[in-house]
């Protein structure tokens, strides 16, 4: 499964290399939901992407991200971060000059000992600051084996 997300990513990504598209960084502060909230106190996540105009509202492309979920300390028991690579496919639908709707969907690859990783998904809703500046809202989750480790998450993107 993995090497499949893998591959859909990298043949978008190729596929599209003639056309002409926009290189964005961003990075996201999130509260922890889902199963792992109890040993999570938060994450932190960078994001890039790269995004192909598919018409006058719509982008989509290939996206990386780095998510960490910093554990927490319980009843003198300390459980240590949590740390995904997601690879997805990226899709933005521009509402308006100030709103756009989108989603990323692909694989979570777990970084840490014991972590296999599984299905990520993001959707998100951003406000355009500026024609560079965003500030996000998403939810971002990553699933496997009936668990479920996600965020609340606000953040900023630059289109660079």
């Amino acid at each position: 499964m993995k090497k499949l997300f893998f591959i859909i990513t990298i043949a978008l990504g190729l596929s599209m290399n003639a056309q002409e598209g926009q290189f964005n960084l961003g990075a996201n502060f999130g509260l922890p939901t889902g199963n792992y909230s109890n040993i999570t106190s938060f994450a932190l996540s960078v994001e890039a992407n790269y995004l192909f105009d598919i018409s006058e509202n719509i982008s989509v492309g290939p996206s990386a991200s780095f998510i960490n979920y910093f554990g927490k300390e319980e009843n003198n028991v300390g459980f240590g971060d949590i740390q995904f690579l997601p690879l997805a496919a990226a899709g933005r639908f521009n509402i308006s000059d100030e709103f756009t709707l989108g989603a990323d969907i692909g694989y979570g690859i777990g970084i840490n000992t014991g972590n296999d990783g599984g299905f990520y998904y993001r959707p998100m809703l951003a406000y355009n600051i500026s024609d560079d500046i965003s500030l996000q809202a998403s939810y971002s989750g990553i699933s496997s084996n009936g668990q479920n480790i996600s965020n609340v998450g606000l953040g900023v993107m630059f289109k660079l």
